[in-house]
């Protein structure tokens, strides 16, 4: 009935997510979230490792969110996750990918003389060091004893935005800042609607725009 196709709500999966206490960016307030997490013990909707989602029922998410989640498989599986991503949402959904810049971490190791070891900034998780962002947060990883907290992979801009669009995907927009990239980008021709809720301009399809 036409009622229900109204009433649905938006869905986002929220991938790698570890736990629902993280809150999510401002414009998923009115999404439906789906947590998926291959660590049983966080409450995860769906207990899944990442580079399997192609296994779920497609095309049912108008969002998928990847905080700090791509830079855990290695290199030659990040185009399995961004296809499973694109297995997953709606044509015109969005993927919002968020991973450590390593270039700007090696700029400001030379910049500013820090070595692997030294004080990047300082976190809820305590101090943070270029080598947590390299290989994973050391503390996380020795506490948890989970191998599957290091890191495997990393991006620059190009890097990120090259394997994004070899992988289907298209319009992207990028933000830089604090040692993340920040990517959007969408499955086919993007939802109008999505795209108004990230205040991004589709006028604007240069790869490169910021948002």
């Amino acid at each position: 009935p036409m009622d229900d196709v109204v009433t649905q709500q938006i869905r986002v999966l929220n991938v790698g997510g570890q736990s629902r206490g993280i809150q999510l960016p401002g414009p998923y307030a009115t999404f439906e979230q789906v947590l998926l997490d291959l660590d049983p013990s966080v409450g995860a909707d769906i207990v899944l490792d990442v580079r399997e989602l192609t296994s779920l029922e497609p095309q049912q998410f108008d969002a998928v969110y990847c905080s700090h989640n791509l830079e855990h498989v290695r290199q030659h599986e990040v185009p399995v996750v961004l296809a499973g991503f694109r297995h997953v949402l709606k044509p015109g959904g969005l993927a919002h990918i968020i991973v450590p810049d390593l270039q700007e971490l090696m700029l400001a190791c030379v910049q500013q003389g820090i070595d692997l070891d030294g004080l990047l900034y300082e976190s809820p998780m305590g101090p943070i060091t270029p080598l947590d962002v390299l290989f994973g947060h050391g503390g996380m990883i020795a506490q948890s004893g989970q191998d599957y907290y290091a890191h495997r992979t990393g991006f620059s801009r190009r890097t990120l935005a090259n394997v994004v669009e070899a992988s289907g995907f298209s319009p992207m927009f990028c933000q830089q800042g604090n040692l993340e990239l920040n990517l959007i980008t969408f499955n086919g021709d993007p939802d109008p609607e999505l795209a108004a809720l990230f205040d991004l301009p589709l006028s604007s399809l240069d790869p490169s725009a910021a948002f």
